[in-house]
């Protein structure tokens, strides 16, 4: 693998980019649907990326976890701009255009699974598409899942916002000046003050470890992937 860790890196990328990509794209058509335009006026549903890369979240970020041999990866594009105001019915319609990200990686991460299947019943086998098809389902299902944490301002925070009474979601909403600092402590900090004390405190690394696990392994054994 060494001397095609070229064609890996590239590989990884393109497994990476899309994900991402679409995901931004997915939230994008989902506002347009319920009423806001702002996606679209600002030309964010496009599908050249070069609208949609941030340089660190979307390749060097997943890259060097990719690198460090991570047991789960993740990343993220430039947020598609959305006014939820804007939106026919805000509060409702906050939880479809939230839940749109993670559907559309849920469809990649199995789609990749499935023409693995394909594969697998056809027993033909190709080192660098099953690589890019697994890292692809690795990837789109580790957004998924990470996206989906009830911490604003992810779209799993965006989503509870929309299912909590007004008054709940008022304050609740109030948390997201903390959101992503409180992602760091969990993501960085507790994971290096654990390594110090030789105590395992990679709460999010272990619950996004669990959960793909459990999906690719449904998925997996649906598809009687070998």
């Amino acid at each position: 693998m060494q001397e095609d860790s070229g064609l890996y890196l590239i590989l990884a990328i393109c497994a990476i980019v899309p994900a991402v990509l679409l995901h931004e794209i997915a939230h994008g058509l989902a506002a347009l649907y319920f009423g806001d335009t702002t996606a679209r006026d600002s030309g964010r549903l496009s599908i050249n990326p070069w609208n949609h890369v941030d340089p660190f979240g979307t390749v060097i970020f997943p890259l060097l976890l990719f690198l460090a041999n991570s047991p789960f990866l993740f990343g993220w594009a430039k947020p598609v701009p959305v006014n939820f105001s804007a939106l026919r019915q805000p509060k409702k319609d906050m939880v479809w255009v939230s839940l749109a990200g993670p559907a559309m990686n849920f469809v990649l991460g199995v789609s990749a699974l499935g023409c693995l299947a394909v594969m697998a019943h056809f027993n033909w086998f190709s080192k660098p598409a099953v690589f890019f098809l697994s890292k692809t389902a690795l990837f789109n299902f580790s957004l998924m899942v990470f996206n989906l944490l009830p911490v604003l301002p992810l779209d799993g925070g965006r989503i509870l916002t929309g299912l909590l009474p007004f008054s709940a979601a008022v304050k609740f909403a109030g948390t997201e000046k903390y959101g992503m600092a409180a992602m760091v402590v969990l993501l960085i900090g507790l994971p290096v003050l654990g390594n110090e004390f030789g105590i395992d405190l990679d709460i999010i690394g272990r619950y996004l470890s669990y959960v793909v696990k459990a999906f690719v392994t449904f998925f997996v054994e649906l598809f009687g992937i070998a």
